[in-house]
This record gives structure tokens, sequence and C-alpha cells, in this order.
């Protein structure tokens, strides 16, 4: 199996070596990056016994930060080296941590073999669902224990593996244990005949990392201001959004709605649309000063990394990416802990979890098509008090599933005494 993916992959890049060739002399950019990917770990000191983590990029980064830092206190005399594939991720996990940071080299035997000499780790952490056979099997055979922590395995990816259901068990034979996120994905993974004695259920690191650093806004016990937040939205998901804000405006109570793009190029896609609707729109980047209200009834978010502040201005939450599985969903986990209740979709595929033990709690509702949009919101909006119930039963959801780094970083404790006995 080894033999034939190696060849795959030889002839994949024999037959698109021109194309690379071509783009390395034409996009500087992307020859900067391929030079980063196949040079870039030998900056790297050379280790012994280090603990290696490897988080492909941003989500994972921010799973493996609060991971990392544990490795750091508890392990104060090894060191932490942390790997990503992404450029978004690396430049996130510099800024962020205080670890040697370099970009996974491609997976060729020439390449992941020196990789390991130099950094001689005493267990290698891949976070969430990171499969590179040759660095896998390279670890197999210099008996470097691997643990899958924070492990995924949606209900689509399943039937992917399921169909190819050998080569899955020869890709995962090294990795020692998998630390899943929840009993669902354990369960399919015991039904890729994956011996149920390297299974176990852990939780999911994100709950850790969930701070409420900051107060969120007062709720509220009567018919006063209500602040709806759209999050994370995706096309198709906004003309549901504005007709629902179009029918709530007539009611005489006074509601605000503030709405951020997934991706913030759409915005003027968005605005249109809510234009169209006889909605006015307010953008952020034209705020002067965003610690006071803004003129009219919708603000529309027109910059990064604002969402969660905004979330805490809110009162109900609305997350989108929920009513396609190409999508599956994006994190209903952040508004929760700020204690909003959070109307999300059914296909949830990459928060199943997440999704399924709020929906239980109450503090999540979970729609079917973005048309039940305006009346799921009619009806929370005409009971504040359920607004507050709601609210409280979502944070306690999230504070009452954390713990979930420590059971990790016991398992990495186990595995590295294994393999290092004293």
């Amino acid at each position: 199996m080894k033999l034939a993916y190696n060849i795959i992959i030889a002839a994949a890049l024999l037959l698109t070596s021109p194309y690379w060739i071509i783009r390395m002399g034409l996009d500087p950019a992307f020859r900067s990056e391929l030079i980063q990917r196949t040079r870039q770990w030998k900056s790297i000191p050379r280790q012994t016994g280090c603990l290696w983590v490897h988080a492909s990029s941003v989500g994972e980064v921010r799973v493996a930060e609060l991971l990392i830092q544990a490795l750091q206190e508890c392990y104060p005399d090894r060191t932490v080296v942390l790997s990503t594939f992404t450029t978004t991720g690396y430049t996130l996990a510099k800024e962020v941590l205080d670890c040697p940071v370099f970009r996974l080299p491609l997976d060729l035997p020439f390449l992941i073999r020196p990789l390991l000499k130099r950094l001689d780790p005493a267990i290698l952490i891949l976070i969430e669902a990171e499969y590179w056979p040759n660095l896998l099997h390279a670890c197999l055979q210099r008996k470097i224990p691997v643990l899958l922590a924070n492990g995924r395995l949606s209900a689509k990816s399943y039937d992917r593996y399921q169909k190819l259901k050998p080569w899955f068990q020869w890709v995962t034979e090294p990795i020692t244990t998998f630390s899943m996120r929840a009993q669902s994905e354990a369960d399919r993974l015991l039904r890729l005949n994956i011996d149920p004695a390297r299974v176990q259920v852990t939780g999911n690191m994100k709950f850790d990392s969930l701070t409420t650093d900051q107060s969120p806004n007062p709720k509220p016990t009567q018919m006063d201001e209500i602040t709806v937040v759209f999050g994370s939205t995706r096309p198709g998901e906004e003309p549901a959004i504005a007709k629902a804000i179009s029918q709530l405006s007539q009611n005489p109570l006074d509601y605000k709605f503030i709405i951020a793009p997934r991706h913030v190029p759409r915005c003027r896609e968005v605005e249109s649309i809510l234009r169209d609707a006889g909605v006015s729109v307010t953008l952020h980047s034209d705020r002067k000063d965003p610690a006071k209200s803004w003129t009219g009834t919708v603000l529309l978010v027109d910059a990064l990394g604002v969402l969660n502040d905004y979330y805490r201005q809110g009162h109900v939450a609305f997350v989108g990416g929920g009513f396609d599985s190409r999508h599956g969903g994006h994190n209903i986990l952040e508004p929760a802990l700020l204690g909003l209740p959070v109307i999300y979709g059914k296909d949830m595929g990459n928060f199943e979890e997440e999704a399924r033990l709020l929906a239980e709690s109450g503090g999540g509702i979970q729609i079917e098509r973005p048309e039940d949009l305006t009346p799921a919101l009619e009806q929370l909006l005409s009971n504040p008090e359920e607004i507050v119930r709601r609210g409280a039963l979502a944070a306690e959801t999230v504070q009452l599933q954390k713990g979930a780094v420590n059971r990790n970083l016991e398992l990495i404790q186990s595995l590295v005494e294994k393999g290092n006995p004293t």
C-alpha cells in the first residue's frame, strides 16, 4: 500500500511538473510558499524528545493553543514544536504561540525522514483530522506514538472512508490513540473496524478555549430593545434574513439587527439584498465610535475579528452555514457561552455534537430551512423571559463540557511515559 501511494504521488508530481515550474516562475508568492514547505523546517533547532503538535489551519491552531500551553506547563524541560499546513494557520501560530513553528513539508519520504531525524519527537499530536501516510508510517517505523487529539469524523467523511476502508485502515494504523470529540464520531471509527482499545472519547477542546473575558449585554427582562446577531452568514441565507428583519421591523417594539457575513468581500452583495428588501443599513466601517449605538435598525459588519464583540451586544444569535452540507455549520459555541440562545440549520456536520447538546438543553434551536427563520425569531422575540431562560441554558451547556484539554493531557502523559520508560 505504501509503495502504491508513493508511486501515485510521484506520478502526479511528474505529470503536473510543467504547471508547478511555470507558476513558480510567474507567481512570487507561490514560489515563496513552496520554498517554505521544503526548507522551513530546517530552521528549527535540532531536538531530542520534543512534543510535536500538528494543526492544519486557523481553526486547529485555535484548538491547539490551550493544549500547547498545558504541555509547556507540564513538560518545562521539553520543547513543544508546532507545524501547520496553511499560510493563515502559520501566521496565527506565530502571533499567539511561544514555541517553534514551521510549515509542514509535502508528504514525501525524502522530506519526512530528515524532518523526523531533526525533531526526534517523543510523540506526534495531530489536531482533529490530519492523515499524512508517509509521516504516520515513518513514525510507526521509528516507534513514535501518535495521538489524534480532538478527533473529528463527520458523517460525510465516514461515507467516503467506508468506500475506501482498507486504505483508511492502512493510513491510520500508526495512530496509537484516537481521542475523539464525541461518542457519535467514535462510533463511526469503530464501524471502520478500528480497534476499540485505540479509541477514547475526551470531549471537544474548543469548549475549553472559550472565555467570557468581557461581560455580555444585560439580558432583557421586559419588552425593551432586543438585538439579534446574524453571524457567519452564507449565500442563500441573507434573503431569508432580510425577510425576517423586514417583517419584525413592523413590530412596534424596538429591535436591532447585526449581520456579519462569513466572508467580508460579500458585504456589498448582502447590503444590496437588504436594501432591495427595504431595509436601511449602517456599515461597521462607517461607525466613528464603536462604543456608541448606531443609527438605524441594521448594522452590517464589514470587518474581520469583531464578531465576538457584537455577540456580546446581542440577546439572540443566528449562526449561518447550517443549511448546506458543504459548509457544515459554523461556531455556535461562542454566542452560546455569552448567554445567547442560538438558532442554526440542520446541516451541522462540523459542529454535530455541539448542535445536539445545545438543542437537547434548550439553549439551541435547530431549524430545517432558511424560511423557518422568521417564525423561529417571532416566537422567541415575543417572550423576553424565554430569551433569558434559553440563553442561560446555552451558557450552562458550554460550561459543563469543559475539561477536554486536561483529559487529552493525561493521554499524552501516558503515551510519552510508555514510549520513554524511566
